[in-house]
């Protein structure tokens, strides 16, 4: 059964005073809409869609950022997924919903409408917006156009603070072809609206989370040419859940254990060992962690784990000069300067708490230290009068070899107590400095 269209005398379009054309709707809601009453409009897609030429064609943009796919540091790039809205007016198209049963917008295929060349000035990547969309056309002649973007732009990121980083990137709406003359950009919603839908959208999705969006209009000149421009300041934040679990806590780990290595005793066999073993374990946990840090620029996390690393070596250094004093002292120790026979003396007096004589007081009396021969308290050798027989002395300070020995035992452990002390000092200042700087 084929349909007839009622015809009113006359043409589809009224000319009006103004050379606008008021559309002939007699029949939408009952047969359709008719191609035909469009055609006149969809001719003159290729020219900008105004009466008087002299009058600029304003354009209001609004978007959505649904995503956030990618943040390239090495290549300083920002890959995101929008919702690009654009909204303007064509003075030839409208109207009587009334006479139309209450119709008032249409959708039309974007191949028969004029659309203005709004491009991403940060953008990278050619434009893949997919064919065949389509725009909504309301009764008064106001063009809606949405349209789906993967946009890939620069953005200058700082990842000094990684992975408690903020980035600050600009998305800079404008025109390659018309100047002010010709086009205006405006506002289709308010900056916050846009911020709000956007980061609820965002919220759940990726590593990044959207802290917020900004805007300012300022004009691009290029040459003697004026652009109109919109630029969109996109606040994003890192989630640091992933590397405070992968990175962060592992490393802490590690050198807690290489700082309460310094609990084993110096004389044991043990301990340079143990070390050596931590440090072998940290440049694997480093090796395989080193894909989830960018891939450029000095982040502070690394020099964190620069400063670990260098203080497991200082570590294992330690232990190595206090084994050589130790064996140094049990084959043949050398001679004391007095100032340090002196300082022995002041360490070791009861009115000094230290390690050393914590540890001479659990030796107790009568024990002889491992791998030691002779005096069981060399302390306790200091000032003692010695027999005869035992008158085998080393230079001039009227000690005998085995009480030589305790003593440079004693200054062997001392030495430990002291560079632990300063081992200690050093890591908890590193580590408070570090956070500070996080926190900022």
């Amino acid at each position: 059964l084929q349909k007839s269209w009622p015809r009113k005398e006359g043409s589809l379009f009224s000319t009006g005073r103004s050379s606008t054309f008021t559309i002939n709707c007699s029949g939408f809601d009952k047969y359709g809409v008719d191609p035909a009453v469009f055609q006149t409009i969809f001719n003159q897609k290729d020219f900008r869609p105004v009466i008087n030429y002299s009058i600029p064609t304003q354009v209001n943009i609004s978007f959505i950022l649904s995503a956030i796919l990618e943040v390239d540091e090495q290549l300083q790039l920002l890959t995101s997924f929008l919702w690009l809205k654009l909204v303007w007016n064509n003075p030839f198209i409208s109207w009587d919903p009334e006479e139309c049963g209450a119709i008032s917008k249409l959708t039309v295929t974007t191949e028969n409408l004029w659309l203005p060349d709004i491009f991403i000035v940060e953008s990278m990547d050619v434009d893949q917006t997919p064919e065949g969309l389509s725009a909504y056309v309301t009764s008064d002649g106001h063009i809606v156009y949405n349209k789906p973007m993967r946009v890939t732009s620069i953005c200058s990121l700082d990842i000094f603070y990684f992975p408690f980083d903020q980035q600050n990137c600009t998305l800079t709406f404008s025109s390659f072809l018309y100047t002010v003359e010709n086009m205006l950009l405006g506002m289709a919603k308010e900056v916050w609206e846009i911020a709000d839908t956007s980061r609820d959208i965002v919220r759940t999705e990726g590593e990044w989370e959207l802290l917020g969006i900004t805007k300012a209009t300022p004009k691009m000149s290029v040459g003697s040419s004026l652009f109109d421009q919109i630029m969109f300041y996109v606040a994003i934040r890192r989630r640091p859940n992933l590397y405070i679990i992968n990175l962060l806590v592992p490393s802490s780990f590690l050198i807690a254990i290489d700082a309460l290595s310094f609990y084993l005793p110096a004389e044991s066999e043990n301990r340079a060992p143990f070390k050596i073993t931590l440090l072998l374990g940290y440049n694997v946990f480093l090796l395989m962690m080193n894909k989830l840090l960018p891939a450029s620029g000095t982040p502070l996390i690394s020099v964190y784990f620069a400063l670990c690393l260098s203080l497991m070596v200082v570590s294992l250094l330690e232990t190595i000069f206090i084994t050589y004093l130790l064996h140094l002292a049990t084959t043949r120790p050398p001679a004391m300067p007095r100032w340090l026979h002196s300082l022995l003396l002041s360490w070791a007096s009861p009115r000094t708490c230290c390690p050393t004589k914590l540890w001479k007081e659990n030796m107790g009396p009568g024990l002889t230290p491992p791998h030691l021969p002779g005096p069981k308290d060399p302390g306790q050798l200091v000032g003692k009068e010695l027999a005869p027989r035992e008158a085998e002395l080393s230079g001039d300070s009227g000690l005998t070899s085995t009480q030589l020995a305790g003593l440079w035992v004693q200054f062997s452990h001392m030495m430990d107590t002291f560079l632990f002390r300063l081992y200690l000092l050093f890591l908890a200042s590193s580590i408070i400095v570090v956070i500070v700087l996080w926190n900022t």
